[in-house]
């Protein structure tokens, strides 16, 4: 691209010094790139003498192909930056089932709204899709990340905490160490990463607890609903239980105790450095949200 600029430079000024004042480049270096061009194709381009430089009828016709080339090419060039820079296009993101519908979804009319030439494509799994294989701009992640090899930062941190109902408290009491929760209906989710068991830690201490009650299930949203039926204890996310302690459905226990992982809420990329203005913005939209609208 190069000996293709200089050649052209050279063309329309007919002359080395002139042409290297306008591609900022040393006279010498022109005509070096000018000669491995012709050295290249085979051909003489330019006929050179001591005041002049002038196109040979060769050199002429090549000149209106890469003149025509390099137009196209700065139009395709202006047309990538502009599409880049303007939130445009289509957004494929992956949401985790229960985060992606209570924190996610509320926020994407919004957003639609705001930015009319964005069209969403939002998948809802409960699993670590592939980001780059599958095509996503963007994925949200819940719990613990794994995979180094993309782009990632924290939204922000949470905790798993003990909850109960009132009406279940006032039914059977509640328990006053973690040993204790072995004696109560404890309703457990499957898909957390130290089930059967409920691990729990004070600052250097730690507790592991075997809990049983009746109802396990993978669904962290059933569970709620059980919890707040009164049916038994959850060990749950603050994301997803602290509307429900809010409106009263819900108390904490054993405040002083918490779960034993660190957790987060991840935004996760496919490597690159620059990010497209659709998936800057959506990411500045949930983060905003995120961090503005829950108790972590």
């Amino acid at each position: 691209m190069d000996e293709l600029s200089a050649f052209v430079a050279v063309a329309e000024t007919s002359s080395f010094t002139a042409a290297a004042k306008v591609v900022g480049r040393d006279a010498t270096i022109l005509s070096r790139r000018l000669t491995q061009l012709e050295a290249r194709l085979g051909v003489q381009l330019l006929s050179r003498t001591t005041r002049q430089v002038n196109l040979t009828e060769v050199g002429a016709l090549y000149y209106q192909s890469v003149r025509a080339l390099l137009d196209d090419l700065d139009c395709a060039n202006q047309e990538a930056t502009n599409f880049a820079s303007t939130p445009q296009g289509l957004l494929r993101i992956s949401l985790p089932v229960t985060f992606g519908r209570r924190w996610i979804a509320p926020l994407l009319p919004t957003f639609m709204d705001r930015y009319p030439n964005i069209r969403v494509d939002a998948r809802y799994a409960d699993r670590h899709v592939d980001v780059v294989a599958e095509g996503f701009d963007v994925a949200i992640r819940v719990g613990a990340l794994r995979d180094n090899s993309l782009v990632a930062h924290q939204i922000a941190p949470y905790r798993n905490l003990l909850y109960a109902a009132p009406s279940y408290l006032a039914a059977h009491g509640q328990p006053r160490t973690p040993e204790e929760l072995v004696e109560f209906s404890c309703l457990g989710f499957t898909n957390h990463s130290t089930w059967p068991d409920w691990v729990l830690k004070q600052g250097t201490q730690r507790r592991t607890v075997r809990p049983t009650g009746p109802l396990v299930s993978d669904s962290s949203e059933a569970l709620l609903q059980a919890a707040i039926a009164g049916i038994g204890i959850i060990f749950m996310p603050t994301w997803l239980v602290a509307p429900s302690v809010r409106s009263g459905e819900l108390v904490q226990l054993l405040p002083d105790w918490q779960g034993s992982e660190e957790r987060g809420v991840y935004v996760v990329m496919p490597p690159g450095r620059l990010i497209p203005s659709k998936t800057r913005l959506f990411v500045d939209e949930i983060t905003r949200a995120i961090l503005g609208g829950w108790d972590r």
